[in-house]
């Protein structure tokens, strides 16, 4: 039985659907060092602030949803968001989870996502996402997900985030040895994705949004992100994992 992938005219057979998403997990596996560590501790800590699962949970940047995928089965009776603007990974997640996420379509670019997204939520996370925006809109970005949040609510953003107090040995993890690989694997993922002809719609779309916009490639220090997500708003802001030059912040609103 065929899945709709949520674009007219593009149908997956749920087969392709779990190798696209599955291949797709080991790409970033491959980005994020520990990732699965990191996973763990952003949902023990959303779950120790609130003293309970969360409630409302929106991930920005969710791709085909793998993380939004775990964290529905973790809180079973969460409502759980997804939102992208990338018409290929947004229908890889609606085709898998259809029923256990809400996938949205949404550009972090711009402050129209939040009122897609709404607000009242317990947890935003973004990960490895922030890094395509440029400075102003990292710093906009954060006063938005201040307005998606309820008061004690969690926002995680994780990302490239060296530690400017060890320059040298950030320095000596630029590039980090898997680096090279991973970047293969990526542009492989979506080469094989451009043989697929029942996506070249979405793959036209992906082009018109894309063509244009390259990635900022931002990093900017750990501190740095700290210290605007004060200037947002947020009560207490500061570092939640470290993993060389990936960490994750955590910022209570």
């Amino acid at each position: 039985m065929a899945a709709t992938t949520g674009a007219p005219g593009a149908v997956l057979d749920p087969t392709q659907i779990v190798r696209w998403r599955e291949a797709w997990s080991q790409v970033m596996a491959g980005f994020v060092p520990h990732l699965a560590s990191l996973e763990e501790t952003l949902c023990r800590v959303a779950e120790a602030v609130g003293g309970r699962a969360p409630g409302r949970v929106l991930d920005l940047g969710g791709g085909p949803g793998l993380l939004a995928e775990r964290m529905a089965r973790r809180w079973s009776d969460a409502e759980i968001t997804l939102m992208d603007i990338d018409p290929v990974l947004l229908a890889l997640a609606r085709g898998a989870l259809t029923g256990e996420v809400r996938a949205l379509e949404g550009d972090l670019s711009t402050s129209g996502w939040v009122d897609r997204a709404g607000g009242g939520y317990d947890l935003v996370t973004v990960v490895m996402t922030l890094h395509y925006l440029p400075l102003a809109q990292v710093r906009a970005f954060y006063d938005d997900a201040r307005r998606c949040l309820t008061p004690g609510g969690l926002l995680i953003v994780a990302d490239l985030m060296p530690d400017e107090g060890l320059p040298s040995l950030m320095g000596a993890l630029n590039p980090a040895p898997n680096e090279a690989a991973a970047e293969l694997a990526w542009a492989q993922w979506w080469s094989d994705i451009r043989e697929m002809d029942v996506l070249r719609p979405l793959l036209a779309q992906r082009e018109a949004i894309f063509g244009t916009r390259l990635p900022a490639e931002f990093t900017a220090p750990a501190s740095w992100h700290a210290t605007t997500a004060r200037e947002a708003g947020f009560d207490q802001a500061g570092i939640l994992w470290r993993c060389g030059r990936h960490a994750a912040l955590a910022a209570v609103a």
